[in-house]
């Protein structure tokens, strides 16, 4: 199903009856790999799940987006439902959307929330990882000159693809720009806001949102309670898809 929001034709499904759940997909990814949550949701509650735009199947913004921006195009998808009460459900960067949705005064209730090896802490650089940017921020400068430019024509593109993650190296130049305002953002201090029950779920072996952050949102969310998939990765709702399945249900009260 596609709607308009913002100027932008948005990729989404809408599933169910009953109170409504958001889903809110990580970094790169889009709401197929929500389908098997998706299904045990729908049972009892009114599912809706979209591709933020810049992934999966909706347009991206004309410009850089920073993480209030999503924010303001979630409440703006769910003007039209005028709901009551929300659950929200995010993996990875949708978790850090509802992390900041719950700092926002709302036209309704948060009931539950659900965040899926959720980031939102900005990792503390090393100090070899402090030299490395140093290094890559006074090369590109050199490589951004026209003279070099002219000599050179692909030596920032190969620099940038050397130095980036796989995430910025696969992403467009507006999605790029989106990804550095994202993951510079540290959301550490908002955590105590998520005031509604929580469920918290993580790989052990998550290396992109390790589970240091878990434990440290745990603590810092008054109602948050930590379920973990031993030897799971970032993607351990899919990785541990029964157990997940299992567990939803629970703090959902989904009969399976």
């Amino acid at each position: 199903m596609i709607k308009n929001i913002g100027g932008l034709n948005i990729n989404y499904t809408d599933k169910g009856e009953g109170d409504i759940v958001v889903v809110l997909h990580g970094w790169g990814s889009n709401i197929t790999l929500h389908e098997h949550m998706i299904g045990i949701l729908e049972r009892k509650y009114h599912v809706l799940a979209m591709d933020m735009p810049g992934f999966g199947e909706s347009e991206e913004p004309e410009e850089a987006w920073c993480v209030d921006n999503y924010v303001d195009f979630v409440l703006e998808f769910l003007k039209e439902y005028e709901p009551k009460k929300v659950t929200l459900i995010g993996h990875s960067f949708g978790g850090r959307v509802i992390i900041k949705l719950c700092s926002r005064e709302l036209p309704f209730e948060i009931d539950k929330v659900i965040l899926i090896d959720s980031a939102g802490v900005m990792p503390k650089k090393t100090l070899k990882q402090k030299t490395k940017q140093k290094i890559y921020k006074a090369t590109k400068s050199i490589y951004s000159s026209a003279p070099v430019q002219k000599m050179f024509p692909e030596a920032l593109e190969n620099l940038r693809k050397k130095n980036g993650s796989a995430d910025y190296n696969a992403a467009s130049p507006v999605m790029r720009q989106t990804l550095v305002k994202v993951v510079n953002e540290d959301l550490t201090e908002l955590m105590p806001n998520v005031k509604a029950p929580t469920l918290l779920v993580w790989g052990t072996l998550d290396d992109a949102t390790p589970l240091s952050d878990a434990l440290l949102m745990e603590k810092l969310m008054p109602e948050a309670g930590l379920v973990k998939f031993e030897g799971a990765g970032h993607y351990s709702f899919l990785e541990c898809r029964e157990q997940f399945g299992r567990v939803l249900a629970s703090f959902m009260n989904i009969q399976l």
